[in-house]
């Protein structure tokens, strides 16, 4: 299976250099993105923004032949789903890491802007349950790796326009909201959760146990749980 890898803010495709190895020996072909204007000046990606991330996607999962799964860990997730609603026959499964599909219209956040484009803020920036399992050594390599983003990417609306997006199979593997939370959440259909409640085909996979959470960037701190949650998605 080609597994298409799409990176959160700031990060580019040697972000998932630790869960790649996992997936090729069990079989898959991985493919780790880096988005257009990752750490690009503000004057050469002023114009860039959530469609050219998606457009970017699209444009490497039509290189490949058959069933692609796509993976999106946070951010990544809306470009990982604009991509899903561009080519919903092409995309055997969605993966979202540790984040849920947007509803059209929807943006990632808003985050300090500097000379034109989004910096990494740091991790002091982020709530502590976010961080917890890195620890100083990982924020440290982590942060040395970060880029800026362009300035128009983490509040730039999605567009989704074809329905058939929510009938693909989906798993969420969640870091930092239980999955009873996720499952609560559903429930009660809130108007802004009602793409992930329209998910027809969606299962919850929750990396960390019980008095063990897992934060925001498993891929760094958990690559192994990470890598083996998907191959237990796509089974």
């Amino acid at each position: 299976m080609h597994i298409i890898l799409v990176p959160g803010l700031w990060l580019d495709a040697s972000s998932w250099g630790d869960v790649s190895p996992a997936l090729e020996a069990a079989g898959h072909r991985t493919h780790p993105l880096t988005m257009p204007g990752v750490g690009a000046s503000g004057p050469d990606s002023a114009g860039i923004g959530m469609a050219d991330w998606v457009d970017a996607t699209v444009t490497a999962l039509d290189a490949l032949d058959g069933q692609v799964v796509l993976v999106g860990h946070s951010g990544g997730g809306n470009v990982a789903y604009g991509a899903l609603d561009a080519r919903p026959d092409r995309v055997a499964h969605l993966i979202l890491l540790d984040t849920w599909p947007p509803s059209d219209g929807g943006t990632i956040s808003e985050f300090p802007i500097v000379d034109g484009v989004v910096p990494f803020p740091g991790w002091d920036f982020f709530d502590e349950p976010d961080v917890a399992d890195l620890d100083p050594q990982t924020r440290a390599d982590a942060a040395a790796r970060a880029k800026s983003v362009p300035e128009r990417v983490p509040t730039d609306p999605i567009r989704l326009t074809n329905e058939r997006r929510r009938t693909v199979p989906a798993t969420i593997i969640t870091g930092t909201v239980p999955a009873a939370q996720i499952r609560e959440i559903i429930a009660a259909a809130p108007e802004w959760a009602a793409e992930l409640v329209a998910l027809e085909r969606l299962d919850i996979i929750e990396l960390g146990e019980p008095g063990d959470p897992t934060g925001h960037w498993p891929q760094f701190s958990r690559p192994g749980a990470v890598a083996e949650a998907i191959l237990h998605a796509i089974g």
